[in-house]
């Protein structure tokens, strides 16, 4: 089953979500609405999503972080619960940005190309990841969401906000600029 997605404008997307308390994430309520995240992410094409995405305000989100084992498959997703991110290093890499809250808009931020990643599993086991490039990408944007952030908060300038029906013009004038 697809859950219903919040969509820009909806209150829940700017709250600061709650912790969830380690003796929900063994509960059959919470395990199957991670299920059910995961399963709306595949039928909605996206790289992850924020519980808050889905009108529940707690600090969990799924996100495609390891490439397909053979080409031609889907990513897995990993489950983050109450996760924290640090920075490992400086360097930041802008890129263009989708949200399944707002499909219509693409957003190019710049986000810190290594983060470290501290978090929960599904099975209450604590885990720490290092991530590069597009899985950093994914992490930083889902954590952006638990924290009441969106994407268009981070543009550099409304300019970096975009119908994503126009992303081959905005390539197309921008080329050799970067």
């Amino acid at each position: 089953m697809s859950l219903p997605i919040a969509q820009l404008g909806q209150p829940v997307l700017r709250q600061v979500a709650a912790v969830v308390p380690m003796e929900m994430i063994a509960q059959p309520e919470f395990q199957a609405f991670v299920l059910e995240m995961m399963e709306t992410v595949y039928k909605e094409k996206g790289a992850g999503l924020a519980a808050p995405q889905v009108f529940v305000s707690q600090r969990v989100f799924v996100g495609m972080i390891e490439p397909p084992m053979e080409e031609g498959e889907t990513p897995a997703l990993e489950v983050f619960i109450n996760p924290t991110v640090t920075a490992v290093g400086t360097k930041r890499v802008r890129a263009w940005e989708g949200c399944l809250s707002f499909p219509e808009l693409l957003v190019l931020v710049p986000r810190f190309e290594s983060v470290r990643i501290e978090y929960t599993n599904l099975t209450g086991a604590l885990c720490v990841k290092d991530l590069d490039d597009f899985a950093a990408r994914v992490v930083q944007h889902e954590l952006d969401h638990l924290e009441g952030i969106l994407t268009i908060d981070r543009a550099e300038t409304p300019r970096n906000i975009i119908k994503a029906s126009e992303i081959e013009a905005v390539r197309e004038s921008t080329e050799g600029e970067e």
